[in-house]
């Protein structure tokens, strides 16, 4: 690739990795990036998976290291994660996706409506409407099983399940939903990096400049909290969803 190509790659990755830190959705951004400077569409998807490491990584280490969460003790829901992503990824290979292709943007959508309109969301918990045994065991591996097999949105419903059924107030639902998204970032990772679908230089210079997105996305998050973290989450799953009823 020539070098203009490889910076446009680098800004396109550094501007999902701000985006991703705060509302999910880099993906967004980085997949179309890769498919313009001429990436086929499945090491596109491996190679974007390289880079979200990075910004996902980024981002938890800078909530984490200001206490929104404690990765010791959510060390064993984020394997759940990882192991889920692992099983859609391979699952992608044998299933069809036409089902979530379609219903995908009206779910988006009603995202977008529930963090728009609910009343009451802010940064303080609220009462919690699911077990945290049942959210781990159920609801974890399965979005992260859907990460794999397809993924866009997985940030948004992540999101949605920490707010709606955990109780968690929105900057501390965003930071959780941050290291699921890197463990399964990392297990679909495995998965095509495993079946040689990567171009490693590509993804290791898109994901250094996710890694410094993400950091100053996380920041924004944490200075401003609920006000800035739910518009931008609304917008990004309206953008995401017409995107899909688009292609």
């Amino acid at each position: 690739m020539t070098l203009d190509i490889i910076l446009f790659l680098a800004a396109a990755a550094f501007i999902a990795g701000y985006v991703d830190a705060v509302a999910g959705g880099g993906g967004l951004i980085t997949i179309p990036a890769l498919l313009l400077a001429g990436v086929p569409p499945l090491t596109a998807l491996g190679t974007n998976k390289v880079q979200s490491i990075f910004g996902s990584a980024s981002a938890t280490i800078a909530y984490a290291a200001k206490g929104h969460m404690d990765l010791r003790k959510q060390a064993p829901v984020a394997i759940l994660s990882f192991l889920g992503a692992c099983l859609g990824a391979l699952a992608a290979r044998v299933l069809p996706t036409e089902i979530l292709e379609t219903g995908l943007p009206f779910l988006l959508i009603a995202v977008a409506l529930f963090f728009a309109f609910k009343p009451g969301l802010s940064d303080i918990d609220a009462e919690r409407r699911m077990s945290p045994t049942v959210f781990a065991l159920a609801l974890v591996p399965l979005i992260g099983a859907y990460d794999g097999l397809f993924g866009p949105g997985t940030g948004s419903f992540f999101m949605l399940a920490f707010v709606a059924l955990a109780g968690y107030g929105v900057l501390k639902a965003t930071a959780h939903t941050k290291l699921l998204n890197f463990a399964s970032n990392l297990g679909g990772f495995v998965v095509f990096a495993l079946a040689g679908s990567v171009i490693w230089k590509i993804g290791l210079v898109m994901g250094v400049a996710q890694f410094v997105g993400a950091r100053l996305g996380a920041m924004t998050a944490m200075r401003f909290g609920a006000k800035f973290i739910r518009p931008l989450l609304v917008v990004v799953c309206l953008a995401l969803a017409f995107k899909l009823l688009w292609q």
